[in-house]
């Protein structure tokens, strides 16, 4: 992964190599990557990919060659952020809670002038032009032969997935003598590079239905007349769950989120999303928004928007999403949209960086991804530093954890996804959700789900339970170590495998609904196969989903806790762990044995009965070889919140 890899939108469904602790290892960098240099240099760990092996090799890169690069300044403390990011965020701490502003926390932590002008004039002296610069790094441009001089390697060509592209043929370094003050680079490989700009935004995205029959809520519609399965007929899937459901099942009570600012960072924005949001709230009985209620911090340029690249248009139902179930359980907290320019890991970044800041929030949902082979140290070594920054300021960072599973049926390897991977983060893993007559809560499942289509003769449901069609992402990290929070919590059978002898990083970390097949509904303005573009509302799911729920969750807590920030949030939720502070979900949750499952029936064509209908049985509760036990989880983490989880944050409050 480099910093123009581009990130899929990670929950988006329709149908201690890292300890919590000071250093180089509190800023992503994996200690058993580093490789040793001359003592006059700093070697940067992380920076040469791992698919930059000798026998991919094909020679070195003409000297010739442009490269541009981003150059991450370390600031003045980088153990001191380290150690107060947890600090601050432990409830077992002193420091427990006693955040700094933006200002404060630049002054403390920040590179100081004389480190950019030192940086700077090293990198110009090796004949490299600055093109850019923000607190965070400097942005750079030159021929290979500058980047050799920088940053003590060639650059080779490689051949990676049948392409070539170049990276550094070891890992590169900086002079010792600038104190350290230079994090790491990325950007010295171009796999990929993407270089199309576009001004303006693609149109609607195209138009997506579901068909019906529904249930309104769990179990309110069965047909007898399709075949049985698990030893009764099953029921047909709900439209979707609203604001009103789910604030009912995880607890929010009397509690709306009022004086709390959620951020929702994705890419590209929506032209519609306004007047889509403030729709979806009148229809559903959401409260309206006030005025100011929702804002947006957007670029002033977009990039990488087509279709083959990023699919900007591809980007609106994500946001849409985000920012009605945001809105559906915490319906009066303020709600910042801050878009990124392309889907590229450099304009994410930067979208968090306004939002830490600027201090733009106090809940970060992000609803994107990629998978952890994908990271590269370099990389992570940035986005962890950001999150750190936002701990000291009392801002939490939750993500989704994906949307398949192990990984292993779409990516061949079991893995779990980044950013979610870090553990300066709060990973969101999914579940699926029966939610009964008068919004009373039934049970959860992990999620995991099968389908199986019925038969051409209408009598069975071909290959049931049938196939994995997507479920929560979680697992084990082979990059980060088991952060302190987990210890005593995660057991030795999830965060010892691989081969490793020491606990890794284990996610998720907490979970909500994610099923699309038991998901939210949603509106969106759309563009329809007969060239209509209009309003229309569609049942949705995946972690994409699970993610801004917990955080709309978050907010309620946040007015709870008389509205001192949560921060970076766990400790205190693991802190949690073992209490009615949470559904202790699993995967038989009528019992050992008995499976569970609902009918859907879906337009052929995605939009309207033209195409045909097509009816199928799924199947909840199997995801993958990851599973939802008793206890902590791969699936779902500690559970989802309970009656009395937003509760518990009430000063005072026994749990």
């Amino acid at each position: 992964m480099r910093s123009s890899r581009p990130r899929a939108r990670a929950g988006l469904s329709l149908a201690a190599a890292l300890p919590l602790v000071a250093g180089a290892l509190a800023l992503g960098v994996p200690a058993a990557h580093a490789d040793s240099g001359p003592h006059d240099r700093q070697s940067l760990v992380g920076t040469k990919p791992v698919w930059a092996t000798a026998n991919a090799d094909r020679g070195a890169t003409p000297a010739s060659n442009n490269v541009t690069a981003r150059v991450y300044l370390a600031g003045r403390d980088a153990k001191g952020l380290a150690d107060y990011a947890r600090a601050v965020s432990d409830p077992k701490s002193k420091s427990y809670g006693k955040y700094l502003t933006a200002k404060q926390a630049k002054e403390r932590f920040g590179a100081t002038k004389g480190q950019i002008a030192k940086v700077t004039a090293w990198l110009k002296s090796s004949g490299l032009k600055v093109t850019g610069s923000s607190d965070h790094y400097l942005t750079v441009a030159g021929d290979a032969a500058a980047v050799k001089k920088a940053f003590g390697t060639e650059l080779h060509n490689f051949v990676k997935d049948g392409k070539t592209y170049h990276a550094p043929a070891k890992t590169a370094s900086v002079p010792a003598d600038l104190d350290g003050a230079v994090l790491t680079v990325v950007g010295l490989n171009d796999a990929p590079r993407l270089t199309r700009h576009q001004d303006t935004l693609p149109g609607p995205s195209t138009g997506f239905r579901n068909a019906g029959p529904f249930s309104t809520y769990y179990g309110s519609k069965v047909n007898t007349s399709l075949p049985s399965a698990y030893g009764g007929h099953a029921p047909y899937a709900i439209k979707g769950y609203t604001g009103k459901q789910l604030r009912a099942v995880y607890g929010a009570k009397n509690f709306t989120g009022k004086g709390v600012t959620v951020a929702i960072t994705d890419a590209y924005a929506s032209p519609t999303i306004a007047k889509d949001a403030a729709e979806y709230a009148k229809r559903n009985g959401d409260k309206a928004y006030r005025k100011g209620q929702f804002s947006q911090v957007l670029p002033s340029t977009w990039t990488h928007t087509d279709p083959k690249e990023c699919d900007a248009a591809g980007w609106y139902g994500e946001e849409t999403l985000d920012i009605e179930a945001v809105h559906a359980v915490a319906p009066e907290s303020d709600i910042v949209y801050v878009g990124g320019s392309s889907c590229q890991d450099d304009d994410l970044i930067d979208s968090l960086h306004k939002i830490v800041d600027g201090r733009l929030a106090d809940i970060v949902s992000n609803s994107w991804g990629d998978v952890e082979k994908n990271e590269t140290p370099d990389v992570a070594a940035a986005y962890d530093q950001l999150f750190q920054q936002g701990a000291v300021e009392g801002i939490g960072f939750y993500f989704s954890s994906g949307d398949d599973g192990d990984n292993v049926s779409k990516h061949g390897v079991k893995q779990v996804d980044t950013p979610a991977n870090s553990p300066w983060v709060t990973s969101v893993g999914g579940t699926s959700l029966a939610v009964g007559k008068g919004e009373k809560y039934l049970w959860e499942t992990g999620w995991g789900t099968h389908k199986a289509a019925l038969s051409k003769d209408g009598q069975s449901w071909d290959g049931f339970p049938g196939t994995f069609t997507g479920g929560a992402g979680g697992g084990t990290s082979t990059m980060y170590e088991q952060p302190f929070y987990q210890r005593g919590v995660v057991p030795d059978a999830l965060s010892k495998v691989n081969g490793t002898a020491k606990p890794m990083r284990v996610g998720p970390d907490i979970a909500a609904v994610a099923d699309s097949s038991t998901g939210f509904l949603v509106g969106q303005t759309q563009t329809f196969p007969d060239g209509t573009v209009k309003y229309d509302e569609y049942r949705i799911g995946g972690t994409s989903l699970a993610a801004p729920v917990i955080a709309g969750v978050q907010a309620l807590a946040q007015q709870a806790r008389h509205g001192v920030p949560i921060g970076f949030a766990n400790p205190g939720i693991y802190d949690r762990y073992g209490t009615a502070a949470y559904h202790d979900v699993t995967d038989h949750p009528l019992g050992k044995g008995q499976g569970i499952a609902v009918v859907r029936v879906d337009y052929a064509n995605s939009a309207d009965a033209k195409g045909g209908l097509l009816t199928s049985l799924r199947s909840l509760g199997g995801d993958s070889s990851l599973s939802a036990t008793v206890g902590y989880d791969n699936v779902t983490g500690v559970g989802t919140p309970a009656d009395n989880y937003v509760t518990s944050y009430i000063p005072g409050h026994r749990r």
